[in-house]
């Protein structure tokens, strides 16, 4: 019997050993000092300037109103479908006086194929009316101004700010805050959040630069659901990435 118990001790000694060897979580990864994070994102945004380049604001506009008013009715659509009801609405009000003054049933006509379309409406024309009422008819540059129109945030006020007056702005829309945080550059969920959090490890001159690149390589390479990691240029950066393993995500 002592024999025994000695034999049966060991085992269960060997078998807590096993157990506890194979619930042993990860070491964990070491977190990036402020400094590191902005070498890292220096160099993210060198490798996205290389694959993207020059980035051209892709709505249809030929002035800063009408520039405004395409941000805006990109909300939740896509930039290819602004720009097909964007021309009608312009050459119909090509004014904020002439927006201002228009029946709202008629604005929902012309962007009835967007989402939102009659929310939209709404915000076209009072901010139309904000226009020509607060601006004497001119957009204004500041952030504090521009987001008081009706239909604009933050990140509508940093594209026309970017696109129209060359002022640096980090534009936070879904795809720019789903790859900040699947680049481990920030945790936070709040865009206003984010936008501080790229602008503490990004010099301004890259702002407006980075957030359209990021945007641009969100929708073609790193999809919400099936990021393609394994042709993704930034992978060897990235904390997520999957590429070289045989998870769904590092397939294409």
């Amino acid at each position: 019997m002592p024999a025994r118990a000695l034999f049966a001790s060991g085992a269960g000694a060997e078998l807590r050993r096993a157990d506890s060897s194979k619930n042993a979580k990860p070491t964990a990864r070491k977190r990036e000092t402020l400094e590191e994070k902005s070498v890292r994102a220096g160099a993210l945004a060198a490798r996205l300037n290389d694959l993207y380049g020059d980035v051209e604001c892709p709505l249809t506009h030929r002035n800063i109103f009408e520039l405004l008013i395409a941000v805006i009715l990109s909300a939740q659509c896509t930039d290819a479908a602004v720009n097909k009801v964007t021309p009608a609405l312009f050459d119909r009000y090509p004014t904020p006086a002439a927006l201002a003054d228009a029946v709202i049933s008629e604005i929902e006509f012309l962007i009835r194929t967007l989402g939102l379309f009659r929310a939209k409406a709404k915000s076209l024309k009072r901010c139309a009316g904000q226009l020509v009422d607060e601006f004497a008819g001119a957009v204004p540059s500041m952030m504090e101004d521009l987001t008081r129109l009706a239909g604009v945030g933050r990140k509508t006020a940093n594209v026309i700010r970017g696109h129209a007056f060359n002022i640096p702005g980090i534009a936070v829309d879904t795809h720019c805050g789903r790859l900040s945080r699947r680049l481990g550059l920030t945790r936070q969920q709040d865009p206003v959040k984010v936008e501080k959090d790229l602008a503490r490890i990004l010099p301004p001159a890259q702002w407006t630069g980075f957030s359209h690149r990021l945007i641009i390589h969100g929708r073609r390479v790193c999809a919400a659901r099936r990021p393609a990691c394994a042709r993704c240029t930034l992978s060897d950066l990235c904390p997520s990435s999957s590429a070289g393993q045989s998870s769904p995500a590092g397939r294409l």
